[in-house]
C-alpha cells in the first residue's frame, strides 16, 4: 500500500466552493484562501441561528501509546463513512501544531485513505492561525514590558509577572530565561520563559469563545500578574485586549477543507490536551451543528485528558452536549498496556490484561450518562481472538464495539461503525448536561475528583507553591471556575512510565496556573513541562522536499 502522503498527494481534490456548496454555504458566507482551503465568516453563525441543530458525536481514545491509536483517522473515517449510509456529515478537528509535526507526530490529518487535505497545508502553515496566535500572545508580553520600563503606572510586581512568551515550536531551553538584560535601555531585567503556542491561553481563550464580543471579552479579562498591592493586572488594564482582537480576527474564523473522499471538514484551534483543554473551537463546532445531521469531532489524547475536559470545561461553557461518545481503541495498544513489547511472543493473559485499560476509558465516559461505543482501529496483524476480546469487554460494560478499517478502505471501512454511531446517537437527541464536579466545590476537592474517579488515584497531594496558589487564586474570586489539569498522556497516572491502569499511586499537583479569561484554572502535576523539547531524533530529521516540490517524510 502507499503510504499516507503519497496518498494525500496523488489525490484529486475538488475546488473549496464545491465544498462550501456542499455545506448551502453561499460567497457571502466564505472567504477562499487559495483552491483548497477557506473561512467561513463569523456572521454567517447569526444567519443560521434558527436552523435546528445536528447531533454531536465526540471521538476520544484509550490511554495512548508511541505508535499512535488513530483517534484523527478515526474520526475522518467516520465522517466519511456517514456520506456512505446517506447522512449529512462534518468533521471538526484541531489545527496540528508545529511543535509535534517537527517533534514526534510528522503530522496530524488523519492517514492512508481516512485524511483531511490539503495534508501537507494544514500540518504546516495551513491559513496563519497559530502564527497569529502566536503574535498576539506576543503583543501583550511586549506591551507588558514596555509598561515596566515606562514608569510602571499600574504598580506591577515585576517579580510576580505570570505571562510568558510563546512560539510553536518544541524548545525547551526557553522554558526559563532571564531577559531584559544590557542596560536600562533593553528593559526592566526579569526571569521568564516560553510555553508553546498550543499551551498559551490565547489559544484556549480562541477555542472556547462563542463571538467576537466573547472573545475580546476573555482577552481582557487574561490576568497577567500581580500588582504590588496583590491585585491582579489584566490585559484590558494595558488596553492591549483590542490590538490583539484585532490580529487575530481572521484567525477567529473557523478553516474549511475536504477529506479525501471529499467530505468537509472544518478545522479550527489547537489546544493540547495535556497541557489544556485539548479541543477544537466552540465556533466551529456550532457552525457545524448547523450545517450538518451529525458533526463528529474529537478530544485529545485519552479520554482522562481531553473527553474529562470537553464535558468539564466546554459542555459547561458552551452549552453544547455530545448525543455519542466512540472511544478509539488498537489490539496493539491493548498488548502493550498489558506488558507486551512489540519483539515479545503473544501472551493471552497478557492481552486480556490490557484490556482493563480501555474498560476504565469506558466506564469513565459512562459516568457522563452518554451512549459509549468502542471503535476498533484494526491492524494487519490483529487476530480474531483479540478482536473477540475486545468486544467481549464492551458487552461485559454495556456498550456497543465496532472494528474499522478506515486507513485501507476509507470510509467504506467504517460504515458498520458508523450505522452504530449513528442509531446510539439518534435515541439520545436531547443529551442532558452531566458534570463530574460542581463549581462551588473547593478547587482542592474538585482536583480529588478528577484523580480519584478518571484516573484511579488513591488520593492528591499539592505542593506548598500550588496550595500558595490555589489560596490566592480564591481569595481572588477565581473559586468557582473549573479546572483544567496538565498531566501526561501517556498513563492515566501522572506518572509516565506507568501502564494500564495504576494502582497505588497518589496524583502530585506541583504548581498551578490561572487561565481566568479562557475560564478554568490550570492544575499542572507531577514534571508537566507547557514548553516541550525536541527528542535525539526528532521528526524533522527525515522530512525533504524536492525540485518538483514532492514532500517526504511529514507523516
Amino acid at each position: 500500500m502507499k503510504s499516507s502522503i503519497e496518498i494525500a498527494q496523488n489525490a484529486e481534490l475538488l475546488n473549496i466552493h464545491a465544498i462550501t456548496e456542499k455545506l448551502g454555504l453561499t460567497d457571502d458566507d466564505f472567504d477562499s484562501y487559495g483552491k483548497y482551503t477557506g473561512k467561513i465568516r463569523l456572521n454567517t453563525l447569526d444567519k443560521l441561528r434558527g436552523k435546528k441543530n445536528g447531533k454531536l458525536i465526540l471521538v476520544t481514545a484509550m490511554t495512548p501509546t508511541r505508535f499512535g491509536e488513530g483517534k484523527t483517522l478515526t474520526t475522518v473515517g467516520l465522517g466519511q463513512a456517514l456520506e456512505k449510509i446517506g447522512k449529512k456529515g462534518v468533521i471538526a478537528l484541531r489545527e496540528p501544531s508545529l511543535g509535534p509535526v517537527f517533534g514526534i507526530k510528522g503530522g496530524a490529518a488523519g492517514g492512508g485513505y481516512s485524511q483531511v487535505l490539503p495534508m501537507a497545508d494544514i500540518n504546516l502553515h495551513f491559513t496563519g492561525d497559530i502564527h497569529a496566535i502566536t503574535a498576539a500572545h506576543n503583543l501583550l508580553s511586549a506591551m507588558l514590558d514596555a509598561h515596566l520600563l515606562h514608569g510602571n503606572e499600574l504598580g506591577i510586581n515585576p517579580t510576580d509577572v505570570q505571562w510568558k512568551r510563546a512560539m510553536d515550536m518544541n524548545d525547551r531551553a526557553l522554558r526559563n530565561i532571564v531577559i531584559g538584560l544590557g542596560g536600562p535601555v533593553h528593559g526592566v531585567p526579569r526571569e521568564s520563559g516560553f510555553v508553546i503556542t498550543a499551551a498559551s491561553e490565547v489559544m484556549a481563550i480562541l477555542a472556547l469563545a462563542t463571538s467576537r464580543k466573547d472573545f475580546k471579552e476573555r482577552l481582557g479579562n487574561i490576568v497577567l500578574g500581580y500588582k504590588h498591592n496583590g491585585e491582579v493586572v489584566r490585559a484590558s488594564e494595558l488596553k492591549a485586549d483590542n490590538a490583539m482582537a484585532l490580529l487575530l480576527d481572521k484567525a477567529l474564523m473557523p478553516n474549511v477543507v475536504q477529506t479525501i473522499e471529499h467530505t468537509p471538514a472544518l478545522i479550527h484551534a489547537g489546544p493540547f490536551a495535556n497541557i489544556a483543554h485539548g479541543t477544537n473551537s466552540v465556533i466551529a463546532d456550532k457552525l457545524a451543528l448547523k450545517l450538518a445531521d451529525y458533526v463528529v469531532t474529537e478530544a485529545g489524547f485519552g479520554a482522562d485528558l481531553g473527553a474529562e475536559k470537553f464535558f468539564d470545561i466546554v459542555c459547561r461553557q458552551s452549552g453544547m452536549f455530545p448525543s455519542a461518545v466512540v472511544v478509539v481503541s488498537t489490539c496493539r495498544a491493548i498488548r502493550w498496556h498489558g506488558g507486551l513489547e512489540p519483539e515479545m511472543a503473544f501472551d493471552k493473559a497478557k492481552f486480556k490484561l490490557g484490556l482493563n485499560n480501555i474498560q476504565a476509558h469506558v466506564r469513565n465516559m459512562k459516568k457522563y450518562g452518554i451512549p459509549v461505543i468502542v471503535a476498533i482501529n484494526r491492524f494487519p496483524d490483529d487476530t480474531e481472538w483479540e478482536i473477540e476480546q475486545v468486544k467481549n469487554m464492551a458487552a461485559e460494560n454495556g456498550v456497543e464495539c465496532e472494528p474499522h478499517d478506515a486507513f485501507y478502505r476509507g470510509g467504506e471501512g467504517a460504515m458498520a461503525l458508523a450505522e452504530k454511531v449513528v442509531a446510539k446517537a439518534d435515541e439520545n437527541p436531547n443529551p442532558a448536561a452531566k458534570f463530574l464536579y460542581e463549581l462551588n466545590q473547593p478547587i482542592e476537592e474538585k482536583v480529588e475528583k478528577i484523580a480519584t474517579e478518571i484516573y484511579g488515584a488513591d488520593g492528591v497531594t499539592f505542593s506548598p507553591a500550588a496550595k500558595k496558589k490555589l489560596a490566592q487564586y480564591k481569595s481572588l474570586g477565581f473559586g468557582d471556575l473549573p479546572v483544567c489539569i496538565a498531566k501526561t498522556q501517556a498513563s492515566l497516572s501522572d506518572k509516565t512510565p506507568l501502564r494500564n491502569t495504576p494502582k497505588g499511586w497518589t496524583l502530585d499537583v506541583t504548581d498551578a496556573s490561572l487561565s481566568a479569561g479562557a475560564g478554568f484554572i490550570v492544575i499542572i502535576c507531577g514534571s508537566m513541562m507547557l514548553m516541550p523539547g525536541l527528542g535525539k531524533v526528532p521528526a524533522a530529521v527525515n522530512m525533504n522536499i524536492d525540485e518538483d516540490g514532492v514532500i517526504t517524510g511529514l507523516f
